[in-house]
């Protein structure tokens, strides 16, 4: 697929980030390109591992999952902190090797185009005097192998080859920001002032690999996630947007679910902002807005399979009870 149509795949299931989206489509194409290229001509490409690095509840897993449903790969997903905790880092790592072969349908050879998509490798930074940085130096040490790319012989028998399987990395990195802003501040580049701005804003937002090395990874690992993608915080409008345009959205469902039961629900506007209003309180982006539009929803849903006179539910407000009708 070309990078337009994974870009338009995604969009029709992640609300935003873009700029991360863009990246990470360019990326996927390079990497399948390289991969071929490699498999044709005999040559020695280099991996392009990527890193997503955004807020809690910006998306991060939700753009890898909906990757691999665009691309019809197999996706597994590990958590680095999971890791970090296993006494047998190397053992953990070969079931999620193995979980990727499942996902393949028992196909070594499909597994290996797979997406391996590791979570919170922030929290496995080096950082003396914690007593899990040893630990999560150790997981950065075992995840370089397989990432770079290697024959692996899974305890259950069968042998993966992860040379084709792209590892995407993604954490908060909480404490970044700091680290731009001591690094990162370059001067004039052009004549003209807008595009001056624009080159200036795109150089400065950069992670450099010398920036993930001071926060905490260790430059063997970093220097295996050389694309990396920035997503931003959520902004109310795009949290409203999550909660009704995708075609999994929150309000699809729960209309469908009602639809089964003979009945409509409205929810009218202000609602969703209200929603919104409160998921950017709790801080958490879209984690928390399933929670409360299911909380919102629980008296309908009580309610609704003891009225068999109902033909619809309207909610005016998050606020005041639902109007049944």
């Amino acid at each position: 697929m070309k990078p337009s149509e994974i870009v338009a795949g995604l969009d029709r299931q992640v609300v935003g980030q873009d700029d991360a989206k863009r990246i990470l489509a360019v990326a996927v194409y390079a990497h399948w390109r390289k991969a071929e290229m490699a498999a044709a001509d005999g040559l020695d490409m280099l991996k392009s591992n990527v890193l997503l690095i955004g807020p809690t509840g910006s998306g991060k897993t939700l753009l890898c999952e909906t990757l691999a449903r665009v691309l019809a790969v197999p996706f597994v997903t590990a958590d680095a902190t999971s890791l970090a905790q296993s006494e047998f880092v190397n053992d953990e790592l070969d079931a999620v090797l193995q979980r990727l072969i499942d996902r393949a349908g028992g196909d070594p050879a499909a597994a290996g185009r797979g997406i391996v998509f590791i979570d919170e490798v922030d929290k496995l930074k080096a950082i003396s005097g914690q007593a899990r940085a040893a630990a999560g130096e150790h997981v950065q040490h075992a995840l370089l192998k397989i990432m770079e790319g290697a024959t692996v012989r899974l305890k259950g028998g069968a042998t993966l080859d992860t040379a084709q399987i792209l590892f995407i990395c993604g954490g908060a990195f909480v404490g970044l920001e700091s680290i731009l802003a001591e690094t990162q501040a370059f001067g004039f580049i052009a004549a003209n002032a807008d595009d001056d701005q624009k080159v200036l804003d795109r150089l400065n937002a950069r992670v450099k690999p010398t920036d993930l090395f001071r926060f905490g990874l260790i430059p063997e690992f970093a220097g295996r996630l050389p694309i990396v993608a920035r997503l931003d915080q959520l902004t109310r409008d795009q949290l409203v947007r999550i909660m009704i345009e995708p075609g999994n959205a929150l309000y699809r469902q729960y209309r469908a679910l009602l639809a089964n039961e003979g009945v409509e629900l409205v929810i009218e506007p202000a609602v969703f902002g209200q929603i919104a209003d409160l998921a950017l309180e709790y801080k958490v982006g879209a984690r928390s807005l399933r929670g409360i539009f299911e909380e919102m929803l629980t008296p309908v849903l009580y309610a609704v399979p003891d009225r068999q006179d109902l033909t619809k539910v309207t909610l005016r407000s998050l606020f005041e009870p639902a109007v049944f009708g």
